[in-house]
């Protein structure tokens, strides 16, 4: 479960697959066919700031990762100068 942050309250819940699946809107009201616009449209835009939330969140997760690397690149160039340092010297 995640959380509340201070963007969210309590009773916002992130959508899950199983969430989405079991969406369901209500009719219209007589006369018309289909499904109430209001519900279908607030619900796609929950689910479109529910995924964008989650592909910043990917996109950070890319950032820090590519940090990492190249922390370690550059941890490895240097210990092997280290070490070709140590064995010209000996």
């Amino acid at each position: 479960m995640v959380r509340p942050t201070c963007y969210r309250s309590a009773a916002y819940r992130p959508l899950v697959p199983g969430r989405v699946r079991a969406q369901r809107f209500g009719w219209t009201p007589v006369g018309r066919r289909g499904l109430d616009p209001v519900e279908v449209y607030e619900f796609l835009e929950r689910v479109a700031g529910d995924l964008a939330i989650a592909y910043e969140a990917v996109a950070n997760s890319r950032r820090e990762a590519d940090r990492f690397r190249d922390a370690l690149r550059r941890w490895q160039s240097q210990q092997a100068r280290m070490l070709n340092e140590r064995s010209y010297q000996s």
